[in-house]
C-alpha cells in the first residue's frame, strides 16, 4: 500500500496512506472528520471518468494512516499535505477539501507556494472562524465544543452515533439520500479512528482562518448545505464571498453536512464545471506578490 512518511513519534515513522489513480491534471481530495479517503467515492468516480488524476489520502489518526498522539493542528496537517504533494511530485493541482479538509486547503494556499495550486474547492467549509468571540459574533459558542469533548470522553461510540445522524440529517433524508448501510459504513470508519485523534481534532475546529482566508489568491469554489448541522451555513460558507474576491458559492438547498454523498447530483456537476473552467490555470500573481 502506498505511504509517505511525514514524521516520527518515539522512533516510529508517522505515515500517511494514499491512493493515486488516473492521469491528467491532478485533483487532491482531503477528507473530513471522522472519515477517510474512501468517503470521496461518489466524486472520485466522476473525476476519473472525466480525465482527471485523483490523489486522496487518510489524515493522520484516521483510516489506514498512522495514529500518533502528536500533530493534531492545522500547521502539521498542512505540512503533511505538503509532504504528500512533494512525494507524488505534482504541481498545478486542484485542492478539494471537505469539512476539516477545507482547513488544509485554505492554510496551504495561504502559507505555501500558491503557484502550485490551480484552484481550491471547499465542501462543507470550516473557515473563516467557527468560534464565537467578541470580534466574531457569527460563530458558535465555546460550550458547544466543550460538550462535544465531554461526550467523546464519556462514550465516543455513542457520540459518533449522534454525530453521524446530524452529519447526514438522517431524520429528514433517510432512507432516500442516506441508506442504513451507507450510514453504517461511515460509523465503522469513525470507530476505527484513533481515540486520541477523535478528541484532539475538536480543538482544531476552533482554528482562526481569517488571516488565511484573506490570502486566498486562487480561484475558489465553496459548496455547502443550507441545512448543515455540523458547520452551520450562516457561520461559515455564507460569510466567505464577502471575504474572498471572486469566490463562487453554491448553496445546496436542504443539504446536510456531507453533501458529497447525499447530493452528488448537485455537487459533482458544480465541481466538474469549476475544474473545467480553471483547467491549466496557475495562481502566479499571488505568489509573485508574496515574493516581492
Amino acid at each position: 500500500m502506498p505511504r509517505v512518511t511525514v514524521g516520527a513519534e518515539n522512533g516510529t515513522d508517522i505515515q500517511l496512506y494514499y491512493e493515486d489513480h488516473g492521469s491528467g491534471q491532478p485533483v487532491v481530495l482531503i477528507h473530513g472528520y471522522p472519515l477517510n479517503g474512501d468517503s470521496w467515492e461518489r466524486q472520485e468516480r466522476e473525476l476519473l471518468a472525466n480525465g482527471y488524476r485523483v490523489i486522496r489520502y487518510d489524515r493522520r489518526g484516521f483510516g489506514r494512516s498512522s495514529k500518533p498522539t502528536t500533530g493534531y493542528d492545522y500547521d502539521t496537517f498542512t505540512a503533511d499535505l505538503h509532504a504528500l504533494l512533494d512525494h507524488v511530485g505534482v504541481d498545478d493541482v486542484a485542492l478539494v477539501g471537505f469539512s476539516m479538509g477545507t482547513g488544509e486547503v485554505t492554510r496551504y494556499v495561504a502559507q505555501y507556494d500558491s503557484s502550485r495550486v490551480r484552484c481550491a474547492v471547499l465542501l462543507g467549509a470550516i473557515p473563516p472562524f467557527l468560534l464565537k468571540t467578541d470580534d466574531n459574533p457569527e460563530g458558535v459558542d465555546q460550550q458547544v465544543f466543550d460538550g462535544i469533548k465531554s461526550a467523546i470522553v464519556e462514550d465516543r461510540y455513542a457520540y459518533f452515533k449522534a454525530f453521524l445522524d446530524d452529519f447526514y440529517n438522517v431524520d429528514e433524508l433517510a432512507p432516500e439520500r442516506i441508506g442504513d448501510q451507507a450510514w453504517q459504513a461511515s460509523f465503522n470508519v469513525a470507530i476505527g479512528s484513533s481515540p486520541h485523534a477523535t478528541y484532539a481534532c475538536v480543538d482544531t475546529w476552533l482554528t482562526d482562518f481569517r488571516e488565511d482566508v484573506a490570502k486566498l489568491d486562487v480561484p475558489t469554489l465553496v459548496i455547502h448545505g443550507t441545512a448543515d448541522r455540523i458547520l452551520p451555513f450562516e457561520a461559515t460558507a455564507k460569510r466567505l464571498p464577502a471575504l474572498v474576491d471572486g469566490l463562487k458559492l453554491v448553496p445546496v438547498e436542504n443539504g446536510p453536512h456531507n453533501i458529497g454523498w447525499t447530493f452528488p447530483e448537485v455537487v459533482n456537476p458544480a465541481l466538474l464545471e469549476f475544474l473545467g473552467e480553471h483547467a491549466g490555470q496557475r495562481a502566479t500573481a499571488g505568489s509573485a506578490a508574496r515574493a516581492a
